[in-house]
């Protein structure tokens, strides 16, 4: 958290013990909203930005992984003071934070969420798929957790996925995490459009500024002053993606990417470039 004699990070050039720290307001008493995905998209920089806003109480951990427990949801009642017992907010802090990117993908959460908090505003931000699942892959391979190369591990995911059913596939899921288009149909089913920020990758990096404004104007927080360029958990790639696995995973996703553009409005002519995927 930002210490008492540090410059307020709202920008106001004062210290925070004179700035937002003296700005009391009740505590609140759920969870307001969530950073829910994609995973290897850039939700830890956005995390590390909110983390540090005054008026935000993040767990250090990042991940708090409560909606996307099934153990946790057995019983008749959850425990929801539990959960909201892994946040101390101080005063000053009106907004509690939850990012967890495993939450747009695991297809119970987001009713569980709906139940717990029907207001929840979800923070989504999306990379294109080719090159998440070799960010994903890569991310476990250098942590021991994978051992195959990453055209085996693609070909080896569906039966992965059949031995982990019914549940969906939590650790090695590098292809079925990149079909955004039915994650987001799940949120949106149960939230309305103006509770969801869906976000781009590129966006994040390009425009560090204009992307954290959109983020605290959407959770209706002080804007951050100074915002730069964050490049957190970006593990180097000691190898390249073989021409057989761009090729297989293009094939997959070409019409998810198209049907992605119809849904969002976006142009994403740049993720269907196999020269430009990072």
């Amino acid at each position: 958290m930002v210490g008492e004699t540090e410059l307020c990070p709202c920008g106001s050039g004062k210290r925070y013990k004179d700035c937002h720290a003296n700005v009391a307001v009740s505590t609140p008493e759920r969870i307001g909203f969530v950073i829910a995905g994609a995973q290897k998209s850039g939700t830890s920089a956005i995390f590390n930005y909110l983390y540090r806003h005054p008026q935000v109480c993040m767990d250090s951990r990042k991940e708090l992984h409560f909606f996307d427990r099934d153990r946790f949801f057995r019983g008749e009642a959850p425990d929801y003071a539990a959960y909201r017992a892994l946040l101390s907010p101080t005063s000053s802090q009106r907004l509690l934070g939850d990012a967890t990117p495993s939450y747009m993908y695991w297809e119970p959460a987001a009713r569980r969420i709906w139940h717990y908090n029907p207001a929840m505003k979800f923070i989504i931000i999306l990379r294109n798929p080719v090159a998440r699942a070799f960010s994903h892959w890569n991310m476990f391979k250098e942590q021991g957790v994978e051992t195959l190369p990453f055209y085996d591990a693609l070909l080896a995911e569906p039966e992965r996925r059949r031995r982990a059913a019914p549940r969906q596939l939590k650790v090695e899921s590098y292809a079925d995490r990149g079909f955004y288009t039915e994650q987001l149909r799940r949120i949106g089913h149960l939230f309305p459009a103006s509770q969801m920020l869906i976000l781009r990758s590129e966006e994040l990096r390009a425009e560090p500024q204009r992307t954290v404004d959109r983020i605290t104007d959407f959770l209706e927080l002080d804007r951050l002053a100074g915002v730069q360029p964050e490049d957190v958990y970006s593990l180097p790639y000691k190898e390249t993606m073989s021409v057989q696995a761009k090729d297989y995973l293009f094939g997959i996703y070409e019409y998810e990417i198209r049907q992605l553009e119809r849904v969002l409005g976006w142009d994403c002519s740049d993720w269907l470039d196999a020269e430009r995927v990072e």
